[in-house]
């Protein structure tokens, strides 16, 4: 069983592979700030969970056409989008060292929420046969007692600047993080239990996606 992942995202294909699963990444290429824009000129402000869905669904769906190397989509089709909320405002991938900072200032000692959205698209023989979709929560608390010289070095390592809420949990963020309320993979980018459940509700089995080696044995 193929399943294509609909993103370039470094964490979400980690987190795939440690739970046995070797994806087809295919780049969706959707522009988030024009598909939101569109949404919201029509419907109005998009809550942190909607506007995640939204996107997610948008990159599954922008992927039927082909798989790398020109070959039909021939299998399961996974879409995943996240956005952090902190006060009611929701806040994406900062992408300037400033940016971060700020968010960074605004957060520390606080707790947020992180919102990721799934889609998932039963592609097999390469025809939509159904399409599920689910968004998932965590809240995240900071450290209160994280230093602006830590932050300082954080901003510089890059890292937070390419990702929702300026933070990561698997990596150099991981230290600033006090704790988490909900599904940890949720925060890394996407929820594996609620996948697992999606993909169920298709009528197939998690399991069947395995194929990274030891994944049957362990």
């Amino acid at each position: 069983m193929r399943l294509y992942l609909a993103s370039t995202s470094p964490a979400r294909l980690w987190l795939l592979r440690n739970a046995g699963v070797e994806p087809l990444v295919v780049p969706s290429h959707v522009d988030e700030p024009a598909a939101v824009a569109a949404a919201e000129a029509e419907h109005g402000s998009l809550a942190a969970g909607h506007m995640v869905q939204l996107l997610a669904r948008a990159k599954a769906e922008a992927v039927l056409g082909s798989a790398p190397g020109g070959e039909p989509v021939d299998g399961v089709i996974v879409g995943c989008d996240s956005a952090f909320e902190l006060d009611g405002v929701v806040y994406g991938k900062p992408h300037e060292p400033e940016i971060a900072r700020e968010r960074w200032h605004a957060q520390r000692g606080r707790t947020g929420v992180l919102h990721s959205g799934h889609w998932v698209i039963d592609h097999r023989g390469g025809e939509v046969r159904a399409a599920v979709g689910a968004v998932a929560e965590a809240s995240v608390t900071f450290s209160a007692d994280l230093t602006d010289a830590e932050i300082d070095a954080y901003i510089a390592s890059g890292e937070p600047l390419h990702v929702a809420g300026a933070f990561t949990i698997d990596s150099l963020g991981g230290p600033f993080v006090e704790r988490i309320a909900g599904d940890p993979s949720t925060v890394i980018g996407m929820s594996l239990p609620t996948l697992r459940r999606l993909v169920r509700s298709l009528g197939l089995e998690w399991t069947a996606f395995w194929n990274r080696a030891g994944a049957a044995e362990a």
